[in-house]
């Protein structure tokens, strides 16, 4: 009997790893440091790591801070086809734009252009062996994920984004 209790208690944690998608009162609550200054004026690439560890969840620290990523999948934007903005879930600058959003099948949100030319930085990553386009907050410098030149028209650009570093601003 205690095998099979063993076995069952695995499968679910297996099977909740894989679904285990935040819900959406998530973006509420990875949001309210923003809510708290003024976000326009706040200097938010001044901020060390103590301050963010205060304000952000571990998983975003890990990712925005560390440019750690999530699990593909997992995230509660990769589905999301809701019209409105994508904003950096760090400093709450407008990033993409739902209009530019599409799937690409990789288990992350993936958009072909951000918002504007200074929503997004990108620097040259050298890290795993490989050289890829690292692309970060141009507000904050939060890491955001990648870029890869294996998009659809009419940029070709495929912003491969942890879902994690954003929140849904929906249309009005």
């Amino acid at each position: 009997m205690t095998r099979k209790i063993l076995l069952t208690m695995l499968m679910l944690s297996v099977a909740a790893w894989f679904v285990s998608l935040p819900d959406a009162a998530a973006d509420e609550a990875a949001s309210a440091h923003i809510a708290q200054v003024d976000a326009d004026t706040f200097d938010w690439a001044g901020q060390d790591n103590s301050y963010w560890r205060s304000v952000l969840t571990p998983l975003q620290f890990s990712v925005c801070r560390e440019a750690g990523t999530e699990r593909p999948w997992t995230g509660v934007h990769n589905a999301n086809k809701k019209p409105g903005q994508f904003l950096c879930s760090s400093c709450g600058l407008v990033l993409f734009q739902s209009a530019d959003k599409f799937d690409s099948g990789t288990g992350w949100p993936s958009f072909t252009q951000p918002a504007s030319q200074t929503a997004v930085a990108r620097h040259v990553d050298a890290s795993l062996g490989m050289v890829r386009t690292e692309v970060v907050c141009g507000r904050c410098n939060a890491h955001l994920g990648h870029v890869f030149d294996d998009g659809p028209a009419p940029t070709g650009k495929r912003y491969c984004i942890n879902s994690v570093c954003l929140l849904h601003k929906p249309a009005q």
